[in-house]
């Protein structure tokens, strides 16, 4: 009786170790694939934010973007030393870096406001701020309750559509 009593307890402590040992596999397995995923954009945002402090001198960094249309560029928004509020676009040569005052465009959050109340959107899945046909544009992308996404393009200065692709 004993015996068999030890053996029961043997047996749960395998089986307990066996799903804590499944656990912790599991949890390494994400762990390595979201940094793999990760990097791409991790390393991206680390090399435009580098350019943009060097070539437009800003101090603080307050947003990264990575837009790709026909071409891929980045953005990254903050402020210089004079605590001005700048846009630097760069595209992924890194030549032709473009650096706009924000108070010339119009911000993320207005974009956000504009897609709430003209376009009655409500989830939108993605913002992007980069360069289209080399003119900066807001790329803004929502999912309907169907499940299909739509692909707003907007202009930087004005917010006027320059394009739009519904439920894809």
């Amino acid at each position: 009786m004993q015996e068999k009593k030890e053996q029961n307890e043997v047996r749960k402590r395998k089986i307990l170790l066996g799903i804590i040992t499944a656990l912790l596999v599991m949890i390494v397995l994400v762990v390595i694939f979201y940094v793999r995923a990760t990097h791409p954009w991790k390393q991206a945002e680390k090399e435009a934010t580098a350019i943009a402090k060097e070539y437009a001198q800003l101090e603080s960094v307050d947003n990264f973007y990575w837009f790709t249309r026909k071409e891929t560029s980045f953005a990254v928004t903050g402020k210089d030393a004079k605590g001005e509020e700048l846009v630097v676009i760069i595209p992924k040569s890194g030549k032709n870096i473009t650096v706009l005052n924000q108070k010339d465009g119009v911000e993320e959050g207005h974009i956000r406001q504009i897609m709430s109340t003209d376009y009655k959107e409500k989830d939108i899945q993605k913002i992007s701020l980069g360069l289209y046909e080399d003119k900066p544009t807001w790329e803004v992308i929502t999912k309907n309750d169907d499940g299909a996404l739509s692909y707003y393009l907007l202009s930087f200065e004005k917010a006027e559509e320059i394009m739009i692709i519904k439920n894809v």
